[in-house]
């Protein structure tokens, strides 16, 4: 496979991003190294090799659950920036059309 100008505009399109001609033709060859460097991996043997699921054999330790009392709302609120009397307040992020 071999990337050329026309692959690069449409992942540059999907991607969002925009490339100058340098930068496009810079972009051309990272992807083709990056390309050339999966097809070596396919040269390799790897009919009896296990996949590999985890990175390390380190096991996560987790704690356990506890059932806790809550928090009081008025110290949780007593925490916030901007409060209602029973409620944060936050800025819109929404805006009705």
């Amino acid at each position: 496979m071999n990337i050329d100008s026309t692959t690069v505009k449409q992942v540059a399109h999907l991607a969002r991003l925009e490339f100058d001609e340098a930068g496009e033709q810079a972009m051309i060859n990272d992807m083709n190294r990056m390309i050339g460097f999966v097809e070596k991996l396919n040269e390799l043997d790897t009919d009896n090799v296990q996949p590999l699921i985890y990175m390390t054999d380190e096991v996560n330790h987790l704690r356990e659950d506890e059932v806790k009392e809550p928090l009081a709302q008025d110290v949780v609120l007593g925490n916030a920036p901007k409060k209602d009397s029973d409620y944060f307040k936050v800025p819109k992020v929404v805006e009705k059309k």
